[in-house]
């Protein structure tokens, strides 16, 4: 009950410290960045494997 209360004297300005809204804000930049370092491993994998194809096909003039 205590933090709930220290949460909302926050959220009300009236104590130092992160509002709901910035802890919200946080937690989904968080994710975001999550899924962005996924989604960058996913398209390194992809570069590499499509790049040692074109290395291993048989050149053409």
């Amino acid at each position: 009950l205590r933090v709930w209360c220290q949460q909302a004297e926050r959220d009300a300005g009236q104590r130092a410290g992160l509002t709901s809204a910035e802890k919200d804000r946080i937690k989904d930049l968080e994710r975001e960045v999550r899924e962005l370092r996924t989604a960058n491993e996913i398209l390194k994998k992809a570069s590499a494997y499509f790049a040692m194809a074109e290395l291993d096909r048989p050149f053409r003039k």
